[in-house]
């Protein structure tokens, strides 16, 4: 490869050399062994001339502004919007991908710095800036690098991801993130092992690590997909989980749609309420999400059931919230407001 080409890449952070020109990532738990002029199974990583680089660096697929509630967020600065870009990766190969086109293949990307990305969310008076849409911890060394311009700025960084990556990457990444979604995509192993190419314990381990910290802000989606996910027992024990972590973190349940290489029929509206009756027993923050059912978009104080937030797709009002606070009973809630919200 040309040294001027050489030039526009990112050496990569969290990887070693290995004989005859190989390297070893060490950014997620696959820890690609990565021949010379091979790429990572990320798509993003690549090793040119025995040293790995972030090829997909300032490199984005999408760039837009999104309601938070899109990522989605329900306690975090509900009402925002924010300025929305991804990458060209991902490390999992689900079959069933929602956004398959930017994370499962090579597509048009537009080039972007850390300091257009800031001064774009502030021109857009955006709150900051959602990591998002396909993998930004595959992104990691763009993502870092505006993270910490975003935050000098003042603005807020979030982050819409699989949660699958090693732990000293995510703990240097961490102090820059303002809040995360998390997508926790079943409780079985064999789940993610056949049908999302993937691991299930370094997941768990990361939320663990996340809700550790107290901040930033976290909320977790799981995405329901008949006859792969979506039995009694897979539901029981997903909600058991999060419950025994803390029954505050906010669960949205999602309806799959026939994608990729998976055509089985969409989710039915019975099977999302069904998962929602069973989790509002056990957790205070159950949403639905991709389907209308009455009353599973709203936030309700889980003291006194008084309505806080409500939300039409992504038309919200905060009509029962006095900052964090129940109007009703004064009980806490588990939401960051924006004050300048009505």
């Amino acid at each position: 490869m040309p040294q001027s080409a050489l030039k526009s890449h990112q050496e990569a952070m969290y990887y070693e050399k290995l004989e005859d020109n190989k390297v070893k990532c060490h950014l997620c738990p696959f820890e690609c062994r990565v021949k010379e002029g091979k790429t990572a199974r990320c798509m993003g990583r690549e090793n040119i001339g025995g040293t790995f680089y972030a090829t997909n660096y300032g490199e984005t697929t999408s760039y837009a502004m999104d309601p938070i509630e899109k990522k989605p967020l329900f306690h975090f600065y509900p009402k925002s919007q924010i300025l929305s870009i991804a990458a060209n990766s991902c490390n999992l190969k689900c079959i069933f991908c929602q956004n398959w086109s930017i994370s499962q293949i090579k597509t048009h990307t537009t080039k972007i710095t850390p300091e257009s990305v800031v001064q774009s969310a502030i021109d857009n008076k955006s709150i900051g800036v959602a990591y998002t849409y396909s993998e930004p911890l595959m992104w990691y060394e763009f993502v870092l690098d505006t993270a910490k311009l975003i935050r000098k700025a003042g603005l807020k960084n979030v982050l819409v991801t699989n949660g699958t990556i090693n732990e000293k990457p995510l703990q240097s990444l961490l102090p820059y993130i303002d809040a995360l979604n998390v997508d926790l995509k079943g409780i079985n192993e064999q789940f993610y092992k056949k049908v999302c190419k993937s691991l299930l314990k370094p997941v768990l381990r990361n939320i663990k690590i996340i809700h550790d910290m107290k901040t930033p802000l976290m909320e977790l989606t799981n995405l329901i997909i008949p006859t792969l996910n979506d039995s009694e027992d897979d539901l029981s024990n997903l909600i058991n989980w999060i419950a025994n972590l803390d029954p505050n973190i906010p669960l949205h349940f999602s309806a799959y749609h026939p994608s990729h290489k998976l055509s089985i029929s969409q989710t039915p509206i019975s099977t999302l309420k069904k998962a929602y009756d069973m989790a509002i027993k056990k957790l205070n923050y159950v949403y639905v999400g991709n389907a209308s059912i009455e009353g599973t978009s709203n936030t309700y104080c889980p003291k006194c059931h008084f309505t806080l937030v409500t939300r039409d797709w992504y038309f919200t009002s905060i009509t029962g919230l006095k900052d964090d606070h129940c109007k009703n009973c004064n009980e806490k809630i588990n939401i960051k407001i924006n004050k300048i919200c009505p």
